[in-house]
C-alpha cells in the first residue's frame, strides 16, 4: 500500500468518530498524526473530497459529508429503496401535462403518436432532502383521473397497484455520468455542472404492457451504484473465468439516444 493509499486509510478511520459536518484536523495536524509528508496528506484529502467524504470550504476547512446512499441495480421503487435504508421518502410534484406522445415517445412505449401521454416532474426527495428530478411519460389510458396531488409524497408503484391493479413486473433501464444543467441544478440545490447519474428506464406490467418511460437525474454526490457479482459458469458447471452482474448489467450507450 502507498502512503497516499495508507493516509486515505487514516484519515477514513479518522472519520468514524466524527459527526457529518464536523471539521476534520487541519494537515499539518493530520501530517504529525500520521507521519507523512504534507503533500501526501493534501493528495488523500483530494481524492476523497472528489470521491464525496469530504467537503473542503475556502477559507474555513474540511468537513465530513454525509454518506452516499447505495443504489442497487433492481427494480424497486424510490420510495421503497428510502424505507429500507431508514430514511423518509417524500416526492413534491412540479408538473404535470397532458401531451401526445409523438415519434419517439411513441416508439418507446409502444403507442401511436397521436396517443395522449401524462408527463410529470416530481423532485424526489429523502428525510426531506432533494435526491433526484425524474420525468416520467405515462399513457394517459391508463391512469384516468390521475392528478398532482396523488403523487405528493407517495411511490408511484404502489399508486398504480393500490388504485388501477397495474403490477409491475420487470423493466430495461440505462445509467450514464452525466453533470446537471440550470433547471437542474436549481431544482435538486446544487451547484451547476455538478456531477450526476442518468438513469432512463422502462417498465412493464406483469401483463406485458409497458407502463411508463422515465428519465432520471440523481445526484452524484449523494449516490453510488451497486452490484452483487457472481462467477459465470458454463454448462459443466465450472466457473468460465469471466463474472457478471447478478442484477441488471450497466450498458454502455455510443451516439445520439
Amino acid at each position: 500500500m502507498s502512503k497516499q493509499e495508507e493516509t486515505r486509510e487514516r484519515v477514513l478511520d479518522l472519520m468514524e468518530s466524527l459527526e457529518v459536518g464536523q471539521a476534520i484536523p487541519s494537515e499539518r495536524q493530520l501530517t504529525s498524526v500520521i507521519g507523512v509528508s504534507r503533500l501526501t496528506v493534501r493528495a488523500a484529502l483530494d481524492e476523497l473530497v472528489r470521491d464525496g467524504y469530504l467537503d473542503r470550504r475556502h477559507g474555513s476547512g474540511t468537513y465530513v459529508t454525509e454518506p452516499k446512499i447505495a443504489q442497487p441495480l433492481t427494480l424497486t421503487s424510490f420510495s421503497e429503496e428510502m424505507r429500507r435504508r431508514g430514511m423518509v421518502p417524500g416526492s413534491r410534484t412540479l408538473d404535470l401535462a397532458i401531451t401526445p406522445a409523438g415519434a419517439r415517445m411513441a416508439r418507446r412505449l409502444q403507442v401511436s403518436p397521436e396517443e395522449p401521454l401524462l408527463r410529470v416532474r416530481r423532485l424526489r426527495l429523502a428525510d426531506s432532502a432533494p435526491m433526484a428530478l425524474e420525468v416520467l411519460h405515462i399513457p394517459q389510458a391508463l391512469v384516468p383521473g390521475l392528478s398532482r396531488a396523488d403523487l405528493e409524497d407517495r411511490s408511484f408503484y404502489e399508486l398504480l397497484q393500490e388504485r388501477y391493479e397495474i403490477v409491475i413486473g420487470s423493466g430495461t433501464q440505462t445509467i450514464e455520468p452525466t453533470v446537471t444543467n440550470e433547471e437542474e441544478s436549481e431544482a435538486l440545490g446544487v451547484p451547476l455542472h455538478t456531477p450526476a447519474f442518468l438513469f432512463e428506464r422502462t417498465t412493464v406490467s406483469e401483463s406485458g404492457r409497458i407502463v411508463e418511460f422515465v428519465r432520471s437525474i440523481y445526484r452524484g454526490d449523494r449516490y453510488r451504484l451497486v452490484a452483487d457479482l457472481m462467477p459465470q459458469r458454463g454448462r459443466n458447471g465450472r466457473t468460465a473465468g469471466a463474472h457478471r452482474a447478478r442484477q441488471p448489467v450497466v450498458e454502455v450507450v455510443r451516439g445520439d439516444r
